[in-house]
């Protein structure tokens, strides 16, 4: 028993690790700009090719394979660093204060764009790059062996939850970022600029998507598709939690890890509509989420 329940448990949350740095993502840009951004499964998507082709770049130059971490990492500053500030300022703050229908459709286009762009710079062809989950081995405890790279996303995660929290509670960035998702108004009264929050806000988002993308790497690698499922996964995920709920996200995540992993082990021909089974079990009974309310949005 105990031999099924562990590596359960290890995929379950290994799972839940990399659909929550999507998840979470649009969860923030949510409760700060008060945006749908479909387009935030691209920048998972991308972050993915362009980690693998660091990687991949590292290993031919005959570099130490042990900087492919450093890759991965790299992976999701530099797209955060680019894309982030570009589409915030253009696209995004085109958006802000327009309904919920013109927000969908403008980043869908976004989505769309892009898609394309991925397909012209990195081709159609899958790739993938293990060495940093070779790197790292396994470990066994009785007849169970698991890979220790699990571990380092499930780590990966809990430190996002947690650095992410103490930002918004001890910093000052945090705190301004609390009042303009408290009271957007009152904040521009008082002087806050909130246009460079917004700027911060969405480039961590963007940061913490292709972060998840670049980690999913060594164990699924980029292909073609991946943005799209991506993003129906992170809105049920915001959806289960409650859009603009950190911990919501994270448990949220954990959720549809589990009923996706369960469904794989007993229910093959279930995995695909696990999550949102769950999803509708949920917002059936509660109808804001796990966490949500019809009040003030909180992060």
């Amino acid at each position: 028993m105990l031999g099924l329940i562990i590596p359960l448990l290890v995929d379950s949350l290994t799972s839940a690790a990399l659909i929550f740095f999507v998840a979470v993502g649009l969860t923030l840009v949510f409760s700060v700009l008060r945006v749908l951004n479909v387009a935030h499964g691209s920048f998972y998507s991308i972050g993915a090719y362009v980690a693998a082709s660091l990687c991949l770049w590292v290993i031919s130059a005959g570099l130490s394979p042990w900087l492919t971490f450093v890759a991965l990492l790299a992976s999701a500053v530099i797209l955060a660093a680019l894309l982030g500030p570009l589409v915030q300022s253009t696209l995004i703050q085109w958006t802000l204060g327009k309904s919920e229908a013109v927000q969908i459709l403008a980043t869908f286009g976004l989505f769309l764009i892009l898609e394309d762009l991925q397909r012209i710079v990195f081709g159609v062809s899958s790739i993938a790059e293990d060495t940093p989950m070779t790197l790292l081995g396994v470990t066994s405890i009785g007849s169970v062996t698991y890979l220790n790279y699990q571990i380092l996303l499930i780590i990966a995660a809990i430190i996002v939850v947690f650095g992410l929290r103490m930002m918004l509670v001890k910093t000052r960035i945090g705190k301004l970022l609390s009042a303009v998702v408290f009271d957007r108004e009152m904040a521009l009264s008082v002087g806050i600029n909130t246009k460079r929050l917004f700027t911060f806000a969405f480039t961590l988002g963007v940061f913490l998507a292709a972060l998840g993308g670049a980690l999913a790497v060594p164990t699924s690698g980029a292909a073609p598709g991946l943005g799209a499922e991506t993003i129906v996964l992170a809105f049920a995920v915001a959806a289960i939690g409650g859009l603009g709920q950190i911990e919501g996200a994270a448990l949220a995540a954990v959720i549809v890890g589990l009923a996706r992993v369960v469904a794989i082990y007993f229910a093959p021909q279930l995995e695909a509509v696990a999550p949102y089974i769950v999803m509708l079990v949920v917002l059936l009974i509660r109808p804001y989420g796990l966490f949500g309310n019809d009040q003030a949005r909180r992060i």
